[in-house]
């Protein structure tokens, strides 16, 4: 079964997207990265948000860079929403049901090891869900100063997390947590 994954890249002041879903201020901060490739191969889904869904791609309009890792990952996603469009979308089933989505994703993930979670509202109910595994931040020396933020819950929730790997690259600090 395939482990549900909150990958992100945040400002320094715990930010994954400016105000009004602003990304653009992303672009400058991605490059390459051989543990990111390494992830690319195994995610076999992504599970996303409607927000991040409908987004604001810091690529778009570039096909060579447009889309989930950059334009280096395609597959089946599934979007958590409650107002799913009139037409069908390509490899992309919408579903109003965190649990029901969990499951379609992990099923869509097709045998690869990761499920890749999309948007910070979906990471949570993933978590409150108790079907979160990990989380990999990627945190680039910016601060926003606004937007939205890693991780929100209103009324404070503390949520272990346990290291797993951490490395640099020449525009960020990553790590890499278990969920305990």
């Amino acid at each position: 079964m395939a482990k549900l994954l909150y990958s992100v890249t945040m400002s320094a002041d715990g930010f994954i997207a400016g105000p009004g879903g602003d990304m653009s201020w992303l672009t400058e901060h991605l490059g390459a990265d051989p543990v990111m490739d390494e992830l690319i191969a195994g995610v076999g889904a992504l599970l996303v948000g409607a927000r991040t869904f409908g987004g604001d791609d810091p690529h778009r309009g570039d096909p060579e860079r447009e889309g989930a890792f950059e334009g280096e990952w395609d597959g089946p996603q599934v979007v958590l929403t409650h107002r799913p469009p009139a037409q069908p979308v390509t490899r992309t089933t919408f579903l109003d049901d965190v649990r029901t989505a969990v499951e379609a994703a992990r099923d869509a993930a097709g045998g690869k090891e990761y499920v890749n979670v999309l948007g910070a509202d979906v990471a949570r109910q993933c978590l409150e869900l108790g079907a979160l595994d990990e989380v990999l931040t990627c945190v680039a020396p910016v601060f926003l100063g606004d937007g939205t933020r890693l991780f929100e819950r209103p009324g404070g929730t503390r949520v272990g997390l346990e290291r797993i790997r951490q490395w640099h690259t020449p525009r960020t600090t990553n790590s890499w947590y278990r969920v305990v």
